[in-house]
């Protein structure tokens, strides 16, 4: 019987890199419940780097669903498939990515299962024999411990709060298991998936040029734009440019949005919010610049200068180019 049970997806046809933090996750808290890690992979297709990728990290079983209906956005189907990979591999506690899907089906598959739940882990540990989950509170300005006292249980973690686990190859094993899959009883239906340019590896990029509300308007994340395709990065936002609507709700980082690591982290015109905070504080490098010398940003930056962006960022952007030589 697995100890743990991590909740697998395939992104462009390898696993994806939330999948590989679970795995982390699962290998720190395993000794705690006794048994091993498996994976219940569900993708559209065979996938069969992904298999190869959960062995070479350290998983033994890998219960792999292939179903035409485990496409992008598909939560409905990804909720029922996982319901019954759980059910036939029987874990103490189950891994789910806190993404736009995880999010969905985590509480809704606890609830099927009558299992404890935690959310939004942003830390997993093993303490005197005990699994531990350590999430934010109150907009990030404490951080709070869960103990699991009882099993089954399901526990979702934000994507980027733990690192990819060191290989740790394993002989391993795979089961195709058939599920029980009907579009038409899905109470929800994915008709279009439109995806924006500037979202895409947002979470995996190494560079993240990130605007406010200082930005004063749509306008001004153009300068962000070139900024950030000059230096090879992506570009983000704190929460009330997202709310404006002068950016997709896909570009915000925070708390309720997503969480980067990036080895650079460009706050433009951001406040520094503690829940904006939350979502960007494991950045290697922040540099912050804000016209308010008083602006909590620079707390937790690295660099801070004091100016109006519009000033600083053209003969910054400038500047990159010439060392590119272009």
């Amino acid at each position: 019987m697995a100890g743990v049970l991590v909740i697998a997806t395939v992104a462009d046809g390898a696993l994806s890199r939330s999948s590989l933090e679970l795995v982390a996750g699962a290998r720190t808290i395993a000794p705690a419940v006794g048994g091993g890690v498996d994976a219940a992979l569900l993708a559209a297709e065979p996938a069969p780097p992904a298999v190869e990728a959960l062995h070479q990290h350290g998983v033994g079983v890998v219960h792999r669903v292939v179903h035409a209906l485990l496409g992008a956005g598909q939560s409905d189907a990804y909720l029922a498939a996982a319901e019954q990979c759980v059910r036939a591999a029987t874990p103490a506690i189950v891994l789910v990515a806190a993404d736009t899907v995880g999010r969905e089906i985590g509480p809704r598959l606890a609830h099927r299962l009558g299992a404890a739940l935690a959310t939004e882990a942003a830390g997993l540990e093993v303490a005197d024999g005990a699994v531990l989950v350590r999430r934010q509170v109150y907009g990030g300005r404490a951080v709070a411990t869960l103990a699991v006292r009882r099993t089954p249980a399901v526990i979702t973690v934000k994507p980027r709060a733990l690192d990819a686990p060191a290989p740790a190859p394993t002989a391993g094993a795979v089961r195709d298991l058939t599920v029980e899959l009907s579009a038409e009883a899905l109470p929800t239906r994915v008709r279009e998936i439109v995806r924006e340019q500037a979202e895409v590896g947002l979470e995996d990029a190494q560079i993240v040029v990130s605007g406010g509300r200082g930005i004063g308007g749509p306008e001004g994340f153009k300068l962000l734009a070139e900024l950030a395709q000059v230096l090879g990065g992506a570009v983000g936002s704190s929460r009330p440019p997202a709310d404006a609507g002068w950016v997709p709700i896909s570009w915000q980082i925070g708390q309720t949005g997503k969480t980067v690591r990036p080895l650079l982290y460009l706050a433009v015109g951001i406040s520094g919010a503690t829940q904006h905070v939350a979502g960007m504080a494991g950045a290697r490098t922040i540099v912050a610049i804000n016209k308010d010398p008083e602006a909590p940003i620079f707390g937790v930056a690295h660099l801070g200068i004091v100016g109006d962006y519009r000033e600083i960022l053209p003969p910054l952007i400038a500047k990159v180019k010439a060392l590119k030589g272009q």
